[in-house]
């Protein structure tokens, strides 16, 4: 990958080099670094969401790379991070210990009544905080030397880590900033199954960072009381769109683009966006971990994603989680991935 970025060809054919999108760069060279996260050690339903970074991979030079909102995106230079094999390895440890503590909790067991469990609870929380805590380290190295970042999972506990560094930088900054949240579930969980950095505890932990001023939930249709009860205690730190209020209001004659508007005001400045694919409409990606009915289409994603540029607000960073593994899960991942990356350049 020593072909200079501005000598590339864009309309020839994509190429097998080892790079997301093929694009001839290198982790000096290009400007947003991507951090793959092969880990889905708590998925409680459809596992393979570990090897959505290789799909995505794989499907993107496939991609054409010309954009309507940022036709020269691909200039700023993208380079995706070796998908680590350790994590990988260590992944497929722990799922198979998660696997049995889920097992009992579906037969009917509490942990309280199975003791026994505790010795692998620990073991396997132990496990994702120390890949939270690499994540944490990779993501504050290349901060740190002023790259733009973002994350694609493995399930939606991969990026917790990223949450963590960004608000080391914004304390340092004495500033904050928000989540934009696109995902059928609130992931408000608290140590969902015992596991406390399970997929559905995510935005739970997200919500203990003081530097996460605001979180701003678009897509939700499946999600428990209690949930529903942390978002209305949450003094509007929560904002939630459900699925079935966005349907309905639209049924009523009120246009995706007013909403968007509207979702929009309730951000900060400086936003991460936070995209699990079953925030989608499931035949987009219909092996993600949990799909459910409902959902977005791509372009309404995208259009949110727009006006948020349009308002001046800056995206700071983005994750892409719960991709399926998949050929075509990975080719509509990798086309969010490129979107998102062009959303990001534009908005700085």
């Amino acid at each position: 990958m020593h072909q200079p970025i501005q000598d590339y060809n864009p309309s020839g054919v994509g190429q097998i080099n080892g790079n997301i999108f093929g694009l001839p760069c290198d982790r000096e060279s290009a400007n947003l670094i991507i951090i793959p996260v092969p880990w889905e050690v708590t998925v409680s339903y459809g596992a393979g969401t570990a090897n959505a970074p290789q799909q995505i991979l794989d499907a993107s030079p496939q991609l054409d790379l010309f954009d309507f909102d940022h036709p020269d995106g691909w200039k700023q230079g993208i380079f995706m991070e070796e998908i680590p094999p350790e994590i990988l390895a260590k992944n497929k440890h722990y799922r198979a210990c998660a696997a049995k503590v889920i097992e009992r909790l579906e037969q009917g067991k509490s942990l309280n009544q199975a003791p026994d469990l505790t010795p692998t609870l620990n073991d396997i929380n132990q496990a994702c905080a120390s890949v939270n805590n690499w994540l944490f380290q990779q993501c504050q190295q290349a901060l740190n030397r002023g790259k733009q970042v973002a994350v694609i999972g493995g399930d939606h506990s991969s990026p917790l880590g990223y949450f963590q560094a960004q608000a080391e930088k914004y304390a340092n900054l004495g500033s904050s900033f928000g989540i934009l949240h696109i995902d059928a579930h609130a992931d408000l969980r608290d140590a969902y199954e015992g596991f406390e950095f399970s997929h559905a505890s995510i935005m739970f932990n997200a919500m203990k960072i003081p530097q996460v001023s605001k979180l701003v939930q678009v897509g939700l249709r499946d999600i428990c009381q209690e949930e529903v009860d942390i978002i209305n205690n949450s003094e509007n730190r929560i904002i939630a769109y459900y699925d079935t209020k966005i349907k309905q209001e639209m049924y009523a004659g009120k246009t995706w683009l007013d909403l968007c508007r509207e979702i929009i005001s309730h951000l900060p400045e400086y936003v991460h966006i936070s995209f699990d694919v079953d925030g989608l409409d499931p035949k987009l990606c219909p092996h993600t971990g949990t799909p459910v009915p409902g959902g977005l289409e791509l372009e309404q994603s995208f259009c949110l994603f727009r006006e948020l540029v349009n308002s001046d607000r800056k995206i700071i960073g983005f994750d892409l989680c719960e991709v399926g593994n998949a050929e075509w899960d990975g080719n509509v991942g990798a086309r969010i991935v490129l979107k998102l990356a062009n959303f990001m350049n534009l908005s700085q």
